[in-house]
């Protein structure tokens, strides 16, 4: 009778963590899918052991791909929804469509329907914004950016206004592209998004 009580203890008991257990869903570009790392080294990699350090049970879901846009994000999202089912959805896209010269109204669109779509599903939606070199113009860049703080305001979804801050146009944490991120910046990616992630958990 004893071995019976602590057997279902034992199942109560992994019931309940796996009901604790949440999904994040990363749906990004290059940056979060690791462009030119090894991807053990990427900040998602670091997210996972950030949470078990924590205590959070949480599964990571990486579904980002190198030279996706809002718009390809916008296609691919309904079905991720469905098949992961997450509570949070971490957006990190735009960068690519503003090095193509990408309307901020466009973006700031295709942005609105995947967190509309997300909320929908019942997640929770963090928004990683991004910002342009001022080679592009400054009337651009600020249009460019401003998409992402007007979202957040609207949408009323959380945010972290810069991904790359600290990182972004210092050629020390860059590859050699001066694109993407070198592995050295990772932790620093992590730290800008973990505040903010926190509290959605």
């Amino acid at each position: 009778m004893r071995v019976w009580f602590l057997s279902a203890a034992l199942a109560l008991m992994c019931m309940a963590q796996n009901a604790a257990a949440g999904t994040i869903l990363i749906v990004g570009d290059s940056i979060s899918a690791g462009f030119g790392l090894d991807t053990r080294l990427g900040w998602v990699s670091l997210l996972e052991q950030r949470l078990a350090q924590e205590g959070h049970p949480d599964q990571v879901v990486n579904a980002s791909i190198s030279g996706d846009t809002s718009a390809g994000g916008l296609a691919r999202l309904p079905a991720l929804l469905t098949e992961h089912k997450p509570d949070v959805v971490i957006v990190e896209l735009g960068g690519n469509d503003g090095l193509r010269g990408q309307l901020p109204a466009q973006l700031k669109q295709n942005l609105a329907g995947m967190i509309d779509s997300a909320k929908t599903a019942g997640a929770k939606v963090l928004l990683l914004g991004m910002k342009l070199p001022p080679n592009y113009g400054k009337r651009y860049t600020d249009a460019f950016a401003e998409v992402y703080t007007q979202l957040a305001a609207e949408k009323q979804i959380a945010l972290v206004p810069f991904f790359l801050e600290g990182v972004g146009g210092n050629p020390q944490w860059m590859q050699a592209d001066g694109l993407h991120p070198a592995a050295a910046a990772q932790k620093r990616l992590l730290d800008n998004v973990w505040p903010v992630l926190k509290p959605l958990l």
